[in-house]
């Protein structure tokens, strides 16, 4: 199994997903990035050559919203690092100080085509933290896995938060006491960035706070707000928390969303689905339904899918976006949800989403539509490197100590 950051994978079906399919066409990865694709490119001497004749090829998925890597599988409590219900507003903490690369949800995610993984904490507190993006193999540690070292900040309305504080007899217990939590948060950092401002123009010293910062970064724009939400009047009010700070609203869940889908497609707000193979465990899923997600789209929404890994396993991404176009959701739309889109929300669009010259290599290989439940990923490259392969009745990855031999 090959290491290169620099391989040809010629005679394939490709889907650029940002561009019309190419019959018998050739993806050239050099340097771990995507150099050329069309149907007539030439390959450099040298350069390792994979035939992928009969085979489709697309680019790495992307898992927008799961806990990968913080909320382990199999580790029980040691594991499950998702969630600092200590306090409301943990705004401070980042999902990349809790990740274990080892979490057996990554070598899940190659065998299910994903590449890219955006982690964030989860949706306990009405600020929950920092996510981080990172591709899903790869690296000694984690931090030579990260594609962005921050592209949000997690929020939660509804249920969650009220039965957690709630529970303690503190505030919030309410959806009005979370919805305060969150603006009182938001003009305590517009007042930080302000005095900060002031005492650099007059070269005062001034004392940092991690919270406030983070939330400054959001009210500049400089990081998305990733709102839990699944009720349409939690999403109302989410909308409203976005025009009253100004910030970069992205609703996560959306469960009710075609409820309000022509409101939210107005505000052009993106909405991550999901995730869908779940039970109606609470009240705000109560109308929990696949065809949902058709009902967004044909708004006009701009949609991704999530598994919320590991309310569902990682590698059922594809599977989650192939019931979605039997539910009615348009093929095109279904490709566009796991790649081009989810890169444009969380502005990760300059590495990865799409095969187009300059993004990361991150490409995979299918035995046919990666939407036939039939069909799987067969080899699996990130930025350029192999770093999975079915092979004999078994999938294989490249560990560690192999990458980097």
């Amino acid at each position: 199994m090959t290491t290169t950051s620099s391989v040809a994978i010629v005679n394939a079906y490709i889907v650029p997903v940002a561009g019309d399919p190419i019959e018998n066409g050739t993806v050239l990865i050099q340097d771990g990035k995507i150099a050329a694709v069309g149907a007539d490119i030439s390959v450099p001497d040298g350069v390792e050559t994979v035939d992928a004749a009969g085979k489709w090829v697309l680019p790495g998925f992307i898992e927008s919203h799961g806990h990968v890597g913080i909320h382990e599988e199999a580790n029980g409590p040691a594991g499950d690092d998702t969630n600092e219900m200590t306090t409301p507003n943990t705004a401070a903490v980042r999902a990349i100080d809790a990740i274990n690369i080892d979490d057996e949800g990554f070598r899940d995610a190659l065998s299910g085509g994903v590449t890219s993984i955006v982690v964030k904490p989860g949706s306990g507190n009405p600020i929950g933290g920092q996510t981080v993006a990172i591709k899903s193999w790869g690296g000694r540690t984690i931090d030579e896995q990260v594609l962005r070292e921050a592209v949000s900040v997690k929020s939660a309305l509804g249920e969650n938060p009220k039965r957690v504080y709630g529970g303690k007899n503190v505030t919030p217990s309410t959806r009005l006491g979370v919805a305060m939590i969150i603006r009182e948060a938001f003009v305590d950092a517009q007042n930080y960035r302000a005095q900060r401002d002031d005492a650099q123009k007059e070269g005062k010293p001034f004392a940092r706070d991690l919270g406030k910062e983070t939330l400054v970064r959001v009210l500049d724009g400089e990081l998305a707000w990733d709102q839990h939400t699944h009720r349409h009047d939690d999403i109302a009010t989410a909308i409203r928390l976005a025009d009253e700070f100004g910030y970069r609203l992205v609703i996560n869940h959306g469960t009710e969303a075609h409820k309000i889908a022509d409101v939210i497609a107005e505000r052009d707000i993106p909405v991550i689905f999901g995730p869908m193979f779940t039970s109606r465990s609470k009240v705000e899923l109560r109308d929990r339904a696949i065809g949902n997600l058709a009902k967004i789209a044909a708004a006009g929404v701009r949609v991704a899918i999530t598994t919320d890994h590991p309310v569902v396993p990682i590698n059922f991404l594809v599977h989650q976006a192939s019931l979605a176009v039997k539910e009615g959701l348009p093929r095109e739309t279904a490709l566009e949800a796991l790649t081009v889109n989810p890169a444009a929300f969380l502005q990760l669009d300059d590495r990865v989403g799409s095969l187009t010259p300059g993004l990361d290599g991150d490409v995979v290989i299918w035995s046919g539509d990666p939407l036939d439940v039939n069909s799987r990923a067969e080899r699996v490259f990130i930025d350029g490197a192999e770093v999975y392969r079915w092979e004999n009745g078994a999938g294989i990855v490249v560990e560690r100590a192999e990458r980097f031999a």
